[in-house]
């Protein structure tokens, strides 16, 4: 890792310590339940415990740490985050049919296709733009900032559908964005709640196995 870290000095240590934890909690590398221990990451990275601490802190923040082990959720802590999200984003699904551009329309119909013909690492950046173009539709700045701080956890979900190949998944992605293109918001709304209600209960049932 210290290699890593040495690859680009003119970015704070803090900014490189936070990017390649939160990378190696997201690609697996450090699964649910690792304690993160400071002097450790401090000498395998070579920096002092001070940016540690910084990036632990963010990382907390952002839910992939919680009491300095990477966060292993529960049901309960599923069900919270899916539930503000299928607040937020079907709310913002109901201003996409209203407020998206022809441009935009474009880029989520891009999105779709790519998603099913895309390698598993094109689709999943597919299915990230397809989410972010439609939130910030809402024009709500608070709205938009809460989800972005919930992206990395949110990641970790998408990695789970996607890898796992879920059902009908970019077929819903096509059904919210024709919803959105009709510009019919009432049915774009409820497209994208069961969406999520579904990425949500595929989790469950990975879960529970």
């Amino acid at each position: 890792m210290k290699t890593l870290l040495g690859s680009d000095r003119s970015r704070p240590a803090f900014h490189q310590s936070y990017e390649i934890i939160r990378d190696k909690i997201l690609n697996g590398e450090l699964p649910g339940g690792t304690k993160i221990v400071e002097e450790k990451v401090a000498a395998e990275l070579g920096v002092s415990r001070t940016p540690i601490r910084e990036s632990i802190r963010k990382l907390e923040q952002e839910g992939l740490i919680v009491n300095k082990r990477v966060v292993k959720p529960t049901e309960k802590d599923l069900r919270n985050m899916f539930q503000v999200r299928i607040l937020l984003e079907g709310f913002s699904a109901k201003c996409a049919a209203s407020y998206l551009k022809e441009d935009e329309l474009e880029s989520l119909y891009n999105c779709v296709e790519i998603g099913r013909k895309g390698t598993v690492e094109e689709i999943m950046r597919a299915n990230e733009r397809f989410h972010e173009i439609i939130v910030n539709a809402s024009n709500n700045p608070v709205m938009i900032d809460i989800i972005d701080r919930m992206q990395s956890t949110i990641y970790l979900f998408r990695k789970t559908v996607v890898f796992y190949n879920r059902p009908h998944l970019i077929d819903e992605h096509e059904e919210i964005y024709k919803a959105i293109k009709a510009r019919d918001g009432e049915r774009a709304e409820m497209v994208m709640k069961n969406h999520l209600q579904a990425d949500l209960d595929f989790c469950l049932h990975l879960i529970g196995k």
